[in-house]
């Protein structure tokens, strides 16, 4: 069996580099082997993670299997091989089983309460029949359940949270119970310390965390992702709505007004920071490179930025990266993406060892 030769430089992580690498039977290794069959210039970097995405949703709920197949072929193009499905309607296991396709951990189906939501997305549920969908959604996941933790109240006008504490807590515990992390979509202020005592691992968007929050998240390692492509959507969010909702289209301004200031300080605090698009709702997959910039604007540094969707995201979500033995998913660039970002935007993409994207001859 021939190897693709890697010549490098390997990024291992943000500030580890080996020299060289090589492919054979789809995996790598960093000792030579016998038989070198092609070569395949240039920097070295783990497939990227977009830790917050839909396959298998459109604006409308669920969509047809050609459809979620076109999504995770264009995240694919885009240099992301790692999906967090944060919650689809839809069965993707077949994705599982296609060679060609990016890896996926899955949140089994978002929880919300009744008309708490986007139409058709959610099994919308009231509190007393919580614990019971958190456990059917562990098994339906990859250890991982998402709730919506908060969402307009159409009584009060404004975002509001969605569940009792008492029952936000037994559904946290019923999936840990099975060994499932939970994560929270919350946009607001109001609810966040109720998801703290009741101990959730992630916070989806966390527009609304309070500085005075910020270290017990930290203490807690409690991640967020923050998805700032989607939070970016916010004003015409707003526009649609104050017509009917004046107080909730306000509150949504502010929220995206300092958005790159909430991001900053849940850096500067040590929160555990991972990039995410909000893909496959209402926005198109393909995003990934486009949140690293927002992660720089909000003032992370390029390698910060990039290690919230290659080393430690993989670490997190349990995948490994560039060692020795692990899958050939990586992305051969240019140029040296803690530098220049922009070098992502042309990536030549290996997939399982095969280059399935971008794929110039091999020297």
């Amino acid at each position: 069996m021939s190897a693709t030769h890697l010549p490098g430089p390997v990024l291992l992580g943000p500030d580890e580099v080996a020299g060289q690498a090589w492919i054979v039977g789809g995996r790598l290794t960093f000792s030579k082997p016998a038989r070198v069959g092609s070569t395949l210039p240039g920097w070295v970097l783990p497939g990227l993670v977009d830790a917050h995405c839909h396959v298998g949703i459109g604006p409308d709920g669920r969509v047809p299997d050609e459809v979620s197949e076109a999504q995770a072929l264009t995240d694919r193009a885009a240099g992301a091989l790692l999906l967090r499905d944060a919650g689809s309607a839809s069965e993707t296991r077949w994705i599982d089983e296609r060679e060609d396709l990016p890896r996926i951990v899955r949140a089994g189906r978002h929880l919300a309460r009744t008309r708490r939501y986007l139409r058709g997305l959610a099994h919308e549920i009231e509190p007393e029949d919580l614990v019971e969908h958190v456990r059917v959604e562990a098994r339906r996941g990859d250890g991982w359940v998402k709730l919506v933790g908060d969402w307009i109240d159409r009584t009060t006008g404004d975002l509001a949270p969605c569940w009792p504490a008492d029952v936000l807590a037994a559904g946290v515990a019923a999936a840990h119970e099975v060994g499932a992390r939970v994560t929270v979509h919350q946009f607001g202020e109001d609810g966040v310390e109720d998801l703290l005592a009741a101990g959730v691992d992630g916070i989806e968007h966390g527009t609304g965390l309070r500085p005075e929050l910020l270290p017990r998240l930290a203490a807690a390692g409690v991640a967020v992702v923050p998805t700032l492509v989607n939070i970016a959507t916010f004003p015409g969010i707003a526009d649609r709505g104050e017509p009917k909702f004046p107080a909730y289209a306000a509150h949504v301004r502010a929220l995206h007004a300092r958005r790159y200031e909430n991001v900053a300080a849940l850096h500067d605090a040590g929160v555990p920071l991972f990039a995410g698009t909000d893909a496959g709702s209402v926005l198109p997959h393909g995003l990934i490179v486009d949140e690293l910039f927002e992660l720089v604007a909000a003032g992370l540094s390029r390698t910060a930025a990039l290690d919230a969707a290659a080393w430690s995201a993989r670490r997190w979500l349990g995948h490994p990266g560039l060692v020795e033995g692990a899958s050939a998913d990586l992305l051969v660039l240019d140029g040296d993406p803690r530098r220049d970002l922009r070098v992502l935007r042309a990536p030549r993409v290996v997939l399982r060892g095969r280059v399935v994207d971008g794929g110039r001859p091999l020297a």
